[in-house]
């Protein structure tokens, strides 16, 4: 497999440097999905593998994440890579989003990316409400879609109420959506639903923004 997917629509609005999260490669149904969508409507989608992901594909066995200042290292790389002739937004699936989101404020200041896009952000570790990553969140300049579901155990809609996120985040809440945005067959939705409006959220979103 390539070192990167693209997904590249004819006249593109703009750039999504889209990185997976902790479990699952850059081709997960999740990822291969999202990527489409946006393609559909004319977002060019750029995914890449953090250095274990590609390892594991390579066959180095399952590997646990590369430590988050190495995560940051590699995200960083790519953004150099891509920005330039469009719109970059940067994001991911959880981990994928939070390393982004840990770049984007110093990218946004000096005008190398557009937006930060946040797929299911992990909040919290799960069962550990105390263990917050929203420091960073709380005086945050860059402009923010974070698409979560409001059940979400690593951070739910009842809970990220009262983080007090800065006013630059915006939160798109997928009803009775866990962290894949999968709701229960009672609430009348499904998973595809959900997939298609976090694709439509974040398009959106994204052509907001001059340029795009």
């Amino acid at each position: 497999m390539s070192e990167y997917l693209i997904d590249e629509p004819q006249a593109p609005k703009a750039r999504f440097l889209f990185a997976h999260g902790a479990g699952a490669p850059m081709d997960s149904e999740f990822m291969q999905t999202l990527a489409t969508g946006l393609c559909e409507q004319g977002i060019e989608v750029v995914r890449f593998e953090f250095p274990y992901m590609a390892q594991r594909r390579s066959g180095g066995g399952k590997r646990p994440p590369n430590t988050m200042s190495q995560l940051q290292e590699n995200f960083n790389a790519q953004i150099e890579q891509f920005a330039g002739d469009l719109p970059l937004f940067i994001g991911g699936k959880s981990m994928g989003g939070r390393v982004a989101s840990l770049l984007a404020n110093d990218s946004y200041a000096q005008g190398v990316v557009a937006g930060l896009i946040c797929l299911g952000y992990p909040f919290h570790p799960q069962g550990k409400l105390e263990k917050l990553r929203t420091e960073h969140l709380l005086d945050f300049a860059c402009p923010t879609l974070i698409v979560q579901g409001d059940r979400d155990p690593l951070g739910s809609l009842a809970e990220v109420n009262t983080y007090g996120l800065a006013e630059a985040i915006e939160i798109e809440w997928l009803a009775d959506g866990d962290h894949d945005f999968k709701p229960r067959r009672a609430s009348g939705f499904t998973q595809a639903q959900h997939w298609q409006t976090a694709v439509d959220k974040v398009a959106g979103f994204m052509q907001r923004f001059p340029g795009s």
